[in-house]
């Protein structure tokens, strides 16, 4: 009995194994077609999935004044609980977009596991962040950061330029 069970259940994972991959032809191939889609993805940590998600649920970015304002929007930007002057930060606030901003951080961990960091600069933000900061701290710092870089392409129409190293003083 449990063998047959154990046959019912592997051919049930080789049938969505297909349609799985048949459906991440179309989207791959719908990215590739849409120019949005195709600018967005020349950023590192972003893919078809991510860049037709900000196109089709994201509201025109030209209504946010700046990128904070589209970061507050996807939930990325600490909770301010400042009082008389004296600022003080929380958690992210998770308010907003839950889908893409989950994208945004799992493409920002994609950036962040071994075969990512090869592509890191030494002594770069990013570098520093992650020898003093838990793993799951920076990528959120670093979706916010490619949530205000995708709002900057977007309302420019360019595509993404990977920033100088800045020369440490």
């Amino acid at each position: 009995m449990v063998c047959e069970i154990c046959r019912d259940l592997r051919q049930q994972i080789a049938e969505k194994t297909v349609r799985i991959d048949a459906l991440m032809k179309r989207i791959k191939s719908t990215a590739e077609d849409t120019e949005t889609a195709r600018r967005l993805q020349t950023m590192p940590g972003v893919g078809p999935v991510t860049s037709l998600a900000i196109e089709a649920f994201a509201p025109p970015l030209e209504t946010f004044r700046c990128g904070r304002g589209f970061a507050a929007w996807l939930g990325l930007v600490p909770r301010q609980n400042s009082t008389g002057g004296k600022q003080r930060l929380g958690r992210v606030t998770k308010a907003g977009q839950a889908d893409i901003r989950r994208l945004l951080i799992v493409g920002a961990m994609s950036r962040l596991t071994w075969l990512g960091r090869k592509s890191i600069r030494e002594g770069s933000w990013l570098a520093r962040m992650l020898e003093r900061k838990p793993k799951m701290l920076v990528a959120i710092a670093l979706a916010n950061k490619m949530a205000r870089a995708i709002w900057a392409m977007l309302t420019r129409n360019e595509d993404y330029r990977d920033p100088l190293p800045v020369a440490a003083t």
